[in-house]
């Protein structure tokens, strides 16, 4: 795949310019759901992180600039992608290996290793439920080639003892997310999204636990706007996740934080 030139690209400010981020003009652009993942997440300075699909790398630097002196890994299949969470960890100073690999068939050195948290935001749509976008980049990030549940046996196989995985889907796909941490992940704990009071939710996050046993847990939904409907331009974001996403601030309330 080509990588792309200074013309294909536009750099962004994520929570509030800590992080600034070089994306495609028309491939696959990230928007606030990696921001929200890594604010979920309740890394300590010393602990390992995995991404699965880093992509340009949104969820993993917004992480690793809200945590100081984590070690962090991101794995992306396409090569242009990967190119750019390269250039965009070294603009922003920030510690992250980027590894150009299919996670079905990752490079055995990093078989090797195991990290105290896996983070995924993987294709939210299942295989031929995505008309393909015009962009190549774009349409293997929305639609899915790996199946859902390679993801989950990836993770659980990388995951230290007593690790975590944090991943944000459609709320559609729960069921298939819930069946596929059978036999391989325990603890699961459900945080749905939904983007106004009375809305249903459309996305989830799911943290489950390598070798974990505390029965399933299912919190109430974290309402992302406020009101019940959008009344005037501009931004309505409920105070804690403006929090998160301009001042980068963790969910707090949620995973043990």
């Amino acid at each position: 795949m080509t990588l792309f030139s200074d013309t294909d690209l536009t750099r962004n400010d994520f929570l509030g310019g800590r992080v600034r981020l070089w994306q495609p003009r028309s491939g696959y652009r990230a928007g606030v759901d990696p921001v929200l993942l890594a604010a979920t997440v309740p890394a300590t300075r010393g602990h390992t992180v995995l991404e699965l699909g880093c992509g340009a790398g949104a969820a993993v630097l917004c992480l690793l600039a809200r945590v100081s002196g984590l070690q962090a890994v991101g794995v992306e299949l396409q090569a242009s992608y990967a190119d750019l969470a390269r250039r965009n960890a070294a603009e922003n100073d920030a510690p992250l290996e980027v590894v150009e690999a299919d996670l079905s068939a990752l490079p055995a050195d990093l078989k090797q290793r195991q990290f105290d948290y896996v983070i995924a935001n993987p294709p939210y749509y299942r295989a031929g439920a995505h008309s393909p976008a015009e962009d190549a980049g774009r349409s293997v990030a929305l639609g899915e080639q790996t199946p859902l549940e390679l993801w989950f046996d990836c993770a659980a196989k990388r995951l230290a003892p007593r690790g975590y995985l944090h991943m944000i889907q459609k709320a559609d796909r729960l069921p298939d997310m819930l069946a596929a941490c059978a036999g391989r992940l325990g603890s699961v704990e459900v945080l749905p999204l939904a983007a106004r009071t009375g809305r249903a939710a459309e996305l989830v996050i799911l943290r489950a636990r390598k070798g974990g046993k505390a029965a399933f847990r299912l919190h109430a939904p974290l309402i992302l706007h406020a009101g019940d409907r959008h009344e005037k331009d501009g931004e309505s974001y409920e105070p804690q996740v403006s929090a998160v996403l301009r001042d980068g601030a963790a969910m707090t309330g949620f995973f043990g934080q």
